[in-house]
Formats: structure tokens, C-alpha cells, sequence
């Protein structure tokens, strides 16, 4: 039987716990952790992610510095606005909602924040402490890939892993993380040659390239683990669309040993994560 590896209830555990924590200290007289969400436009999508973390923040008490701005707000204004939010003592975790207006240099702005309260993981120094293996606030989505891994209890030591997608969101830090706990890596990107016959090596497969159905059973080594990081919307014939990963679920599952679905996989994982960084840098700041 496949096993499924279920991030929407892990996620849920790991939300608990941190509720529990946070009323412990809180109760004990000390601030509850804040988390700045700096949003910018109105782009549909991200202002249903946004929502979807506030919620989150408010299920484990963390409170929620929402930060809307106008499409044609200046770069220096954005800058500035986080400069202000690293000052603020009440909060732990900043994050800047993607994609921006195409005016803003997404760069610079992120390596304006705080690396001690960058909640996505994705300032240069934290990503460096990663390269270093030192602590530090670790990328949302391919630490909430480790966390599945462990709860499932999957040995990574000595594994084969084949990571396809080598962006600085995903692909690169989940390398660095699988290396850092002893797997042996490859990162597969669309210069790979043959890349059907390197997935079908893989002890571990890690789909994470933004392409629907691209991996299917004939990718797939019998018994494996795959791991799907790929949210895509598809529209059906009537107008009306759903959400689809990187793996061709329907084909890979009989064929895998664990497999993600989506939804309800990777993606509740990375909302956990971003949790966790927040509460971390606020239990360093107690």
C-alpha cells in the first residue's frame, strides 16, 4: 500500500503545539510573536495566500501586522517600510508577499529585512548559515519537506534523492537540507540529460519545477518516495479550475511506496514552517 504522506495534519499538530507554547508564555506575561505580512497590489491570488497565513497566525496567537500597499507605491517606500517593521520590537517575522508590481526589485527588498526575522528563510545570511550548516531561519517549503520526511520516518542517510528544479526558492535549499542530513544528492534541471532515466534512479524523488503532470509513472522507481512540490492551476472545459502538482498523481501512486497528494501536502507544510520561523525568532528576542 502507498503511503500517503499527509502534510494538512501534520501541519495541524505542529500549529497545535505552537498554540500551546505561545498561551504558555503569553500567560506568563510576555507578548504574544508578531508576524508583518507586507502585501503590495491587488493580485488575487496572493491576497488569498495572505489571508490563508493570517488565519494561521490567529489559530496558534500570533499576532498579524497586515501591510497592504498601493500597486504603485516607490521602491523606497516599500524599503523603508521594512526598516521600520526590523525596528519594531513586536515583530518577530517579516515577509514580503510575491510576486511585486514589475517596478520593485524583489531582490533588494528581501535583502532589506531583518535576516533574524526573515519568516520565508530567504535572506542571503540565512541562507548561507544553510551552506554553512549552522542555525538560523531555514527556507519555508523544503524545511516543511524535511519535516514530512521525518514524521514518516523515512531514512534519508545514504538515499538516493533526485531533486528536479534548482531555484533559489526550492530546488537549492532542499539539496543543501537533504545533503546537510547524509542523503546523496542530484539536482535535475531542464538541461538534464535523459532526466527520465536519472527520476527513475531516485530513492527519494522531489518534483519542484511548476509544470503539471510531468512526472508520471514510467518516471517513478517501484517503492519509492515522491514528493510533489508543485501547485498549479488548471482550468477545466466549464471555466472553473483546480489545483494539480508536478506528479501525475492518478499514475504514480500504485507505483510509489509514499507519495504527497495536492492539495494537501507540501503546500500546509510551508504555512507550518513560516509559523515556526516566526515563533523561533521570537523565543531568541524573550
Amino acid at each position: 500500500m502507498t503511503q500517503l504522506l499527509d502534510g494538512k495534519a501534520l501541519a495541524s499538530q505542529i500549529q497545535d503545539q505552537l498554540a500551546l507554547e505561545i498561551e504558555t508564555l503569553t500567560s506568563r506575561g510576555h507578548r504574544p510573536p508578531g508576524l508583518a505580512v507586507i502585501m503590495v497590489g491587488d493580485n488575487l491570488a496572493s491576497a488569498a495566500y495572505v489571508r490563508n497565513k493570517e488565519r494561521a497566525c490567529a489559530r496558534v496567537g500570533i499576532a498579524s501586522y497586515g501591510k497592504h500597499l498601493p500597486a504603485t507605491v516607490s521602491q523606497t517606500a516599500v524599503a523603508i517600510l521594512i526598516q521600520q517593521l526590523n525596528a519594531d520590537p513586536h515583530v518577530d517575522g517579516i515577509l514580503v508577499q510575491l510576486p511585486l508590481p514589475d517596478h520593485l526589485d524583489a531582490v533588494a527588498l528581501l535583502n532589506t529585512i531583518d535576516p533574524d526575522k526573515d519568516a520565508d528563510g530567504l535572506h542571503p545570511v540565512n541562507l548561507g548559515r544553510l551552506m554553512r550548516g549552522e542555525p538560523g531561519l531555514r527556507s519555508c517549503t523544503p524545511y516543511g519537506v524535511m519535516r514530512l520526511l521525518e514524521a514518516a520516518n523515512i531514512n534519508l542517510v545514504g538515499a538516493s534523492v533526485v531533486v528536479v528544479g534548482r531555484s533559489i526558492l526550492v530546488g537549492k535549499p532542499m539539496a543543501l537540507m537533504l545533503l546537510e542530513a547524509n542523503a546523496t544528492v542530484t539536482v535535475a534541471h531542464s538541461h538534464t540529460a535523459d532526466l527520465p532515466a536519472l527520476m527513475r534512479q531516485a530513492d527519494i524523488l522531489v518534483a519542484a519545477v511548476g509544470r503539471p503532470g510531468m512526472v508520471t509513472a514510467a518516471d517513478v522507481k517501484p517503492g519509492s518516495v515522491v514528493i510533489d512540490v508543485g501547485i498549479n492551476r488548471v482550468e477545466r472545459p466549464d471555466g472553473t479550475a483546480r489545483l494539480v502538482g508536478d506528479v501525475d498523481f492518478a499514475s504514480v501512486e500504485p507505483v510509489a511506496g509514499a507519495i504527497t497528494p495536492v492539495p494537501g501536502g507540501v503546500g500546509p507544510m510551508t504555512v507550518a514552517m513560516l509559523l515556526e520561523n516566526t515563533f523561533t525568532s521570537y523565543r531568541s528576542r524573550l
